[in-house]
């Protein structure tokens, strides 16, 4: 079995390895850099900036610990960035060795469907036509940017252009309150610059509970980020060196840099697919059924390219299906049970339902809920912001829950197990957490559900 797989982001390259372990014979074609845009320019870039400014804030806070820190603590963005650009190439390294101990072929090169069996791959220095039973799209997405922002990649720019700062701009308008948005914001804030969002809907975080987004916007307003909800940008000119923002309502908006961060679509641009027979939708995305297999027998596509949670796991899950299925399985994907994770300050991270979504539905459901300063542990790291909300229908089965405070993506994991099971408030509930802890929270708030948490006032 020949599997070839076009795309080297997460859900790429781990298809590529999972069909190699499986017995097929395997190419991996990327054109750019092994990782894709998660380890690149999205997941594991932001993450390392965060982590700086993270470190930055908690020494400035060290005070209340009692230490004492003499003189002035300033961060150095140079090497904060050569921190982020290590790290990158460190784990590409690591990706390419794990291709290799399992004999994928990793070739470099932009590959383009001829048809249903057979892939072009174009270099600078050849050209080759490759045949395959089977073929795996995972060519991801790139950022959205409408014409009236005039992107021109330095006055007006997308999340890419931000991870390669040299220096810190004195301000800058992000347009688009979602994951990106907020997290580069407020690391932006914590370096120095100074902060505006624009969201169009009536609160940042629009696909989250009302209450998470809620204490999102009270830490952002205790940091001095401007946040404009419920209103859009009419129009975008470069005067010198400033970009200037006009608002629907009339306003105008000044800054040094403007970023776009209202979403991405997917990359097919070249990849062939009309020479094969696959069809997009009116988005630009590729029809896909639950094996991840296209409207064309034995090509399979997965992650950004198709309609599902544009989540680098999500991909993965889905590279991983389409390998197996690939090589004879006939596995599906569920994804009734997708973590959702925000890694600012406080963290945030979801699975399933909220509140808002379960009301759309006509859901009867019950609600815990519990606030981390109630938690001894919480107090002593300092880490007193924020709750657990967990969400159950009537047969007491998890459906939802929702996490905004200290290590909340950590955390989330036995919830999102335990709505993946359909496991029960009370089963969860009944199980001894560690003390002191901070995942105490989540016990209390599943015994709230009840009305019988012990620490909740």
């Amino acid at each position: 079995m020949k599997v070839i797989v076009i795309g080297g982001g997460p859900g790429g390259y781990e298809a590529a390895i999972k069909a190699a372990k499986l017995g097929a014979q395997v190419i991996l074609i990327e054109k750019d850099k092994l990782g894709g845009t998660c380890l690149n320019r999205g997941c594991i870039p932001t993450k390392a900036l965060l982590a700086s400014s993270d470190i930055l804030n908690e020494i400035k806070e060290a005070a209340r610990f009692g230490i004492q820190i003499e003189g002035e603590v300033s961060e150095n963005f140079s090497d904060i960035i050569e921190r982020k650009n290590k790290l990158i190439l460190q784990l590409s390294k690591g990706i390419e060795f794990l291709l290799n101990k399992n004999g994928v072929r990793y070739v470099k090169g932009t590959g383009r469907l001829l048809d249903r069996r057979r892939v072009e791959v174009t270099a600078d220095d050849f050209k080759e036509v490759m045949e395959a039973d089977r073929i795996i799209l995972a060519t991801g997405s790139i950022p959205v940017c409408p014409e009236i922002f005039g992107y021109d990649g330095k006055n007006v720019i997308t999340s890419d252009e931000v991870l390669s700062f040299r220096k810190v701009p004195d301000s800058i308008i992000i347009v688009g309150g979602g994951v990106i948005g907020c997290e580069i914001g407020q690391f932006l804030k914590r370096m120095g610059s100074e902060v505006t969002i624009v969201e169009m809907m009536p609160h940042i975080l629009p696909l989250e509970d009302t209450d998470v987004a809620k204490q999102l916007e009270r830490q952002f307003k205790k940091e001095k980020i401007r946040l404009i909800t419920g209103e859009g940008i009419s129009s975008v000119r470069v005067n010198g060196n400033r970009v200037i923002a006009g608002l629907k309502d009339g306003k105008e908006l000044e800054a040094d840099v403007l970023m776009v961060s209202i979403g991405r679509k997917p990359f097919t641009q070249g990849l062939g697919l009309e020479n094969a027979g696959i069809r997009t939708d009116k988005r630009g995305m590729i029809p896909v059924n639950k094996k991840m297999e296209t409207c064309v027998e034995g090509i399979y596509a997965i992650g950004d390219l198709v309609a599902s949670p544009a989540l680098a796991h999500v991909a993965s899950k889905e590279g991983l299906i389409a390998a197996e299925n690939a090589v004879g399985g006939s596995r599906e994907v569920s994804y009734h049970a997708v973590p959702r994770c925000v890694y600012t300050d406080p963290e945030i991270a979801s699975v399933g339902i909220n509140k808002a979504e379960a009301d759309q539905k006509g859901i009867c459901y019950k609600i815990g809920t519990f606030d981390f300063r109630g938690l001894g542990k919480a107090q002593v790291v300092n880490k007193i912001q924020g709750f657990v909300k967990v969400l159950t229908d009537e047969k007491d089965r998890l459906i939802g829950a929702s996490i905004v405070g200290p290590s909340a993506t950590e955390l989330l994991a036995e919830l999102t197990l335990a709505v993946h099971l359909g496991l029960t408030a009370e089963q969860v509930g009944d199980v001894i957490h560690p003390h002191p802890s901070l995942c105490e929270a989540l016990m209390e708030a599943l015994h709230d559900v009840h009305g019988q948490s012990i620490h909740k006032v």
